[in-house]
């Protein structure tokens, strides 16, 4: 796969950015998918916060016969106990960290970055977030679940064993259904990381109070300095 840097959407600040957030999308969605909601997130403008929206790689994807889709990585089967493109993390990890290098040549710290993404991005973003070498603010992990996460111990980043988490699932989710969700937190809480929550009467979506919730959750992460 090409080192290329990934094609972004790219919300600015009406002040100069002194915060970022890099949202991933997921499978087959592109940048655009949460361009929207961003008004709504009640995000503290004093924050300058820029949102990254980035285009995952084109890949053939099993469990749509091979289509050809944005994807941040191959699903070969629909379980808990996925078969796991590793090649395909690793790769789409290696650029996600590219934007961070770029948001930090942009002049934004590492402590003032939040990863975000729903789904297969959001398994994405908790995949980078805690492997980065430098703090990060925190990580907003929507209707997803942890790939790869047998070697997270070994892995993962002492700079952000203690960076917080914002988990948000569907409790009617037939895609990545609910288990997959407490999977995710039960692994990360009992590794020691802080961890809230929330679960909504929706399926594999987001809902108005989630929007809110992801908000405020974004005003805290941005407000620990």
């Amino acid at each position: 796969m090409s080192d290329a840097r990934l094609d972004c959407v790219e919300i600015e600040p009406q002040t100069e950015a002194h915060s970022a957030v890099i949202w991933l999308h997921g499978l087959g969605a592109d940048g655009h998918d949460f361009e929207p909601i961003v008004p709504h997130l009640g995000v503290d403008p004093e924050h300058g916060v820029r949102f990254v929206f980035p285009h995952a790689p084109r890949r053939p994807v099993t469990i749509n016969g091979g289509f050809v889709m944005p994807a941040w990585y191959d699903i070969r089967q629909m379980s808990l106990s996925r078969d796991v493109d590793e090649q395909g993390v690793y790769e789409s990890a290696r650029q996600v960290e590219a934007l961070i290098a770029r948001e930090k040549e942009r002049g934004i710290a590492a402590d003032r970055i939040v990863m975000a993404g729903f789904s297969q991005g959001g398994a994405m973003a908790l995949y980078v977030a805690l492997r980065h070498a430098e703090r990060l603010a925190g990580v907003v992990a929507l209707s997803t679940y942890m790939v790869c996460d047998e070697s997270l111990e070994t892995e993962r980043s002492e700079a952000n064993r203690d960076v917080p988490v914002f988990q948000g699932h569907g409790s009617r989710d037939p895609m990545v259904v609910p288990e997959a969700g407490q999977l995710a937190y039960d692994r990360l809480t009992a590794l020691g990381y802080t961890v809230t929550f929330k679960a909504y009467p929706m399926g594999h979506e987001v809902h108005p109070q989630e929007i809110n919730d992801v908000g405020q959750a974004l005003n805290a992460m941005l407000s620990r300095q």
